[in-house]
């Protein structure tokens, strides 16, 4: 635990999936960084994490004290198509009590060295709500590039909703071939 924030980050385990869900379903109820409208369940959340992990991708959490979880962050796939195989998505949730403490930053700048040390050269952040400050900002801080916004692609409480296109560059980006350093035999990352 960092003696300046207050809480460590660390790889998500099965314990951990009662308070992502419930992190979780807050955000997909009360606002729009999610375009799911009803909140999925503790074994949807328990399928989607053995589904990450199974792919050799990170799931973080951080958490105060005694484990009390208080956001996590993912990478998956960014699309399923072998040509997208170097490039993943984020994603990042806070609890509503512990925005504005630095732990998104956190999360994030872990993701971005765990994503890059496994090889892979793209990250993509899809973020829901061109109004979405705080996570737009965010990204940026982090050096992703805003690179586009598709307007009005979910209809959520009631109006239409944009998604924010942000993308960053882990290790040599598209600077090199990718297929010249994974190891011999494998396709890509993980």
């Amino acid at each position: 635990m960092s003696a300046t924030t207050g809480f460590a980050l660390r790889d998500a385990a099965s314990d951990d999936l009662p308070e992502i869900a419930r992190i979780y379903g807050h955000h997909v109820l009360t606002g729009l960084a999610s375009f799911e409208d009803e909140a999925p369940g503790e074994a949807e959340m328990r399928r989607r994490h053995q589904d990450v992990l199974a792919r050799g991708l990170p799931w973080l959490v951080a958490c105060y004290g005694e484990g009390a979880v208080k956001g996590y962050a993912y990478a998956a796939p960014y699309r399923q198509r072998s040509s997208y195989r170097y490039t993943l998505e984020d994603s990042i949730y806070v609890a509503p009590d512990a925005i504005r403490r630095g732990i998104g930053r956190a999360l994030l700048t872990a993701l971005i060295e765990r994503c890059t040390a496994l090889g892979y050269r793209q990250l993509v952040a899809v973020i829901g709500d061109s109004a979405n400050v705080p996570s737009i900002a965010l990204h940026g801080r982090l050096g992703f590039g805003r690179v586009g916004v598709l307007p009005a692609t979910g209809w959520k409480f009631g109006r239409w909703v944009d998604s924010v296109l942000m993308q960053r560059a882990l290790g040599d980006g598209d600077t090199t071939d990718p297929t010249l350093s994974a190891p011999s035999g494998r396709r890509g990352p993980g």
